[in-house]
């Protein structure tokens, strides 16, 4: 769908800068209730990569995966995975990279879309060259909203931008299952796609990590239990170690999802050599904020953008300009993202109207979920443990082991998993919250409700779990808090 918009018209309220998730809801925000004109302009898809090349997606390849593993812990069950029909499955799910549906979401929101690639030009004014190669100037009557998103980084290794790896958008959007695959990184999407490429019957999987641990960013015991199951299940670990040189001589642009080309060959710092089919790049995200016309406000190009609490951007006269999702850098996850969008549009209403009761974000930068969906799932909420220490809070903290609830172990019966909860000793409250272990992914709302919330450890006591379900692991962790308070001192 290209025809969107009147191409005559040149003003809005609102202009969103990136048609992405978060800027869906930034639109949707600033305009549904408050009268406001707004328009996305995008030079992609819209919906982004959320939509097409990231969340959705991979969560569409691993919902298979995730069943034939429950069936194969489960006994009277049986399951089969057929590779042709996940990826069938998944391309259904991404609309065969059709954004038609959005589109029309968008107008039938009452918000319009100009297709082009945008650039700040000073004060709310934005260049959009057109993909025909037209040009045309738009304003904004209020405001401007960036939510340009980020793309794979790739480092700077002999030979690896030539051997044109995979990022994260091959690998999500792949139509075949290469045989021998290395994938470099230790975070989350290189822990997802080790889980789905293995699960969807690639014979050779390995990942390379620089870091002692798997999922860095996550409790250790996160990444321990996450680094076990993948081992077990055939996938090679080489831990503190990275990549020196890769060579491919036959490497071909083959199209975005397809093998590039010949054999690879992955030389790592201590002189092993690993030879794949396809080598994967999940080693992190850069902005896409090098080429969006920052300077003409003055601001210095590329990096996150710098934000306050009402996601208004730092160091530009006025309040006129924002940015939202991985452009400005406060949280990577596209739950956040479309947060900052809902607080944003009501930000933008607000002033619009004169008021002065503006929301903020910080709230809920506090609870910031996440879920990692590999086998075990990883979920948590706020601190870690060392986060919590480094903020200067007085740590308590107490962990307990999945398995031992009678809802766990009727899902699987050798399940594996452990909780943690990190508590701020003074105000007694719940300031971080983890997870590990199969459907634990649900838990994390309760546990984002609890940080968020700041409600104290005696009231969660009269919040009463269902039974036999996983979340009887709150009672049992507020259990052993409760031990841990009273055990008599030692020596």
């Amino acid at each position: 769908m290209t025809a969107t918009v009147d191409p005559d018209r040149s003003e809005w309220d609102v202009i969103v800068l990136g048609g992405a998730a978060a800027g869906e809801n930034a639109a949707q925000y600033a305009s549904q209730f408050s009268g406001l004109s707004s328009v996305l302009v995008e030079n992609d898809l819209v919906g982004g990569e959320c939509s097409y090349w990231a969340c959705m997606p991979s969560k569409a390849l691993l919902r298979p995966v995730e069943v034939v593993s429950a069936a194969a812990h489960l006994p009277g069950v049986s399951a089969g995975l057929d590779p042709a029909g996940a990826l069938a499955r998944r391309d259904e799910v991404v609309n065969g990279f059709d954004d038609t549906s959005q589109v029309r979401w968008a107008l039938d929101t009452g918000i319009d879309v100009v297709r082009g690639y945008g650039r700040l030009v000073g004060e709310r004014t934005l260049s959009v060259s057109g993909p025909d190669g037209s040009a045309r100037t738009l304003s904004a009557r209020h405001a401007v909203v960036i939510d340009t998103g980020s793309c794979p980084a790739v480092p700077d290794v002999p030979g690896l931008r030539d051997a044109l790896p995979w990022t994260s958008r091959d690998v999500t959007s792949m139509h075949e299952v290469p045989a021998r695959v290395v994938v470099l990184g230790g975070g989350v999407v290189a822990c997802e796609a080790a889980t789905w490429l293995r699960g969807l019957g690639a014979p050779e999987v390995t990942v390379v990590e620089r870091g002692t641990r798997l999922l860095a960013r996550n409790e250790p015991f996160a990444g321990a239990l996450v680094a076990e199951e993948l081992q077990a299940g055939g996938v090679r670990l080489y831990l503190e170690r990275s990549i020196s040189e890769v060579r491919r001589p036959d490497a071909r642009d083959t199209g975005r999802g397809h093998v590039h080309g010949g054999e690879v060959s992955v030389t790592l710092d201590d002189g092993t050599v690993l030879t794949a089919d396809e080598i994967v790049v999940a080693a992190g995200r850069t902005p896409n904020t090098d080429d969006i016309g920052l300077e003409t406000v003055g601001l210095s190009p590329g990096g996150y953008i710098d934000v306050d609490d009402h996601q208004c951007v730092r160091g530009v006269d006025g309040t006129w300009l924002y940015a939202i999702g991985d452009a400005c850098g406060r949280a990577l996850l596209t739950h956040m993202g479309k947060y900052q969008a809902r607080i944003v549009g009501d930000v933008i209403t607000a002033r619009a109207a004169g008021r002065t009761d503006l929301p903020s974000g910080a709230a809920g930068h506090v609870g910031l979920p996440q879920v990692v969906f590999t086998d075990p799932e990883v979920g948590s909420a706020g601190m870690t443990e060392q986060q919590a220490r480094d903020a200067g809070i007085d740590v308590e903290v107490v962990e307990y082991d999945l398995a031992a609830l009678a809802g766990t172990w009727v899902m699987r019966p050798d399940y594996r998993g452990r909780a943690k909860l990190v508590v701020d000793r003074a105000e007694d409250v719940v300031v971080g919250a983890t997870f590990v272990g199969a459907g634990i992914a649900e838990l994390v709302h309760s546990a984002t409700t609890a940080v968020v919330g700041r409600i104290p450890v005696s009231t969660l006591w009269h919040v009463v779990p269902s039974y036999p379900t996983a979340s009887e692991i709150w009672l049992r962790l507020l259990e052993a808090l409760r031990t841990q308070r009273h055990a008599p001192l030692s020596g």
